[in-house]
C-alpha cells in the first residue's frame, strides 16, 4: 500500500513555481496621438459588441465610412492638447503604470506575487501580459479591472478579453477577478480626502460640486446593466462622507455619443443650466475613472470648464482622479489584499 506524500514531501523546485499574477486593466490608450493612432485605437475599442451592442452591417458602414474618417483627426487633437510628451504615451498609460508600480512595491513582503498592468484596447494588450505573467511562474491571477462602479461596457468587456486569452491555454492559472468597489468604505474615504485636499487649496469656495460619470445609454441600463444604480450608491455614499445634499453635490453623466438617449441629467448641459441658475463657482470630480485621462484631462478640465464659463459661470476647477496618490493607492491595495486572501 503507498503511503500518501506528507506536505513536507512536495520538492522545492516545484513550490517556487507557483507564483501569483496580479493585472490591473484600465480602459486603454491610442499608442500615438495623431489620427493613425486614434484611428487604430478607436476601431478596435468601437468594434467591442460590449460597446456598442449592434454591430451590424448599417453600424460597420457608419465606423468605417464616416466615424473613421472623420473622429479621429479631432480626437488626436484632444489628445494632443494632454499627452505626456516626456514620455510619447498618454496620461493614462503613465498613471497605470505608476500605479503597478506602486502595489508592487507596497505588496512586495510577498515575493512570490508578481504584479503588472495592461489595457483593454490598445497597448500593452491583455493577451501580452497575461503571457508575461504565466511565463514567470504564475498559475494564480487575479484580474483588478479599475473600474469602481461595473458595466457590461467596461468590466465585463475586460473579463471576455481574459476569457479569450485563457480559452487558448491548455494549462489555465486559476482565475480570480476583482469585484466593482463603488461603496467600498476605503474608496469613498479616499475619495473624501483627495476633495477636500483640493478644495482646501482653492483661492474660492465652489458652491456646486458635480460628480460627473461616465454615461452609456439608456437602453443598456433598461437591458439590466446595474452601472446606473452604482453610481447612484457612490454619490449618495459620498455626500454622505462630505456632509453634503442633492443640491450641493449633484450626480451626471459625460461622453454621450450618437444620437441615442443616454443616461442623464448630462454634464455638459448641467454646467449651461447651474450657470444660468447663478452659479459662479463650481468644482467637478469623476469617482468613476481610477486614473485621469482624455475623459477628465480634456472633456472635463477643458470643455465643460469653457462650456460653463461661457454660460456665465466664473470659477471652474476639476478635481484630479486617485490616480497614484497615497489614498488611490490605498485603495487598491486594501482591494488586492482581500482578494488574495487564500493565496497569500
Amino acid at each position: 500500500m503507498t503511503t500518501p506524500a506528507s506536505p513536507q514531501s512536495v520538492s522545492p523546485s516545484a513550490a517556487t513555481r507557483e507564483r501569483v499574477g496580479v493585472l490591473l486593466v484600465n480602459l486603454g490608450t491610442p499608442d500615438t496621438a495623431d489620427a493613425a493612432g486614434v484611428r487604430v485605437y478607436l476601431k478596435e475599442f468601437l468594434s467591442d459588441p460590449r460597446v456598442i451592442e449592434d454591430q451590424g452591417l448599417l453600424w460597420k458602414l457608419i465606423l468605417n465610412g464616416i466615424i473613421l474618417r472623420v473622429r479621429p483627426g479631432r480626437k488626436a487633437r484632444d489628445y494632443q492638447k494632454i499627452w505626456n510628451t516626456a514620455r510619447n504615451e498618454s496620461p493614462l498609460k503613465t498613471i497605470t503604470r505608476s500605479q503597478s508600480d506602486k502595489l508592487a512595491a507596497a505588496i512586495a513582503d510577498h515575493d512570490h506575487v508578481v504584479v503588472d498592468w495592461a489595457m483593454r484596447y490598445g497597448n500593452p494588450s491583455i493577451r501580452a501580459r497575461i503571457e508575461a505573467l504565466l511565463a514567470q511562474g504564475c498559475d494564480r491571477l487575479l484580474v483588478v479591472p479599475l473600474y469602481p462602479q461595473y458595466s457590461a461596457a467596461t468590466t465585463a468587456t475586460v473579463c471576455d478579453e481574459v476569457f479569450r486569452v485563457l480559452a487558448d491555454l491548455r494549462a489555465q492559472p486559476t482565475l480570480r477577478v476583482t469585484p466593482p468597489y463603488f461603496v467600498d468604505s476605503d474608496y469613498i474615504e479616499a475619495l473624501g480626502v483627495s476633495i477636500e485636499r483640493h478644495l482646501a487649496a482653492l483661492p474660492f469656495v465652489p458652491e456646486v460640486i458635480v460628480a460627473s460619470f461616465h454615461g452609456m445609454p439608456k437602453e443598456y441600463v433598461d437591458k439590466g446593466d446595474p452601472y446606473q444604480v452604482q453610481c447612484v450608491a457612490t454619490t449618495d455614499a459620498l455626500r454622505k462622507r462630505l456632509g453634503l445634499d442633492d443640491t450641493r453635490l449633484l450626480l451626471t453623466f459625460q461622453s454621450r455619443f450618437g444620437n441615442a438617449e443616454w443616461l442623464q441629467p448630462y454634464t455638459d448641459k448641467t454646467m449651461e443650466r447651474l450657470a444660468g441658475e447663478g452659479v459662479r463657482r463650481i468644482a467637478v470630480v469623476t469617482p468613476g475613472f481610477s486614473a485621469d485621462c482624455l475623459e477628465t484631462l480634456e472633456e472635463i478640465a477643458q470643455e465643460n470648464a469653457e462650456i460653463f464659463k461661457h454660460a456665465g459661470g466664473e470659477q471652474f476647477t476639476a478635481i484630479p482622479c486617485l490616480n497614484d496618490s497615497d489614498e488611490g493607492m490605498d485603495v487598491i491595495r486594501q482591494l488586492v489584499l482581500r482578494e488574495l486572501q487564500g493565496w497569500i
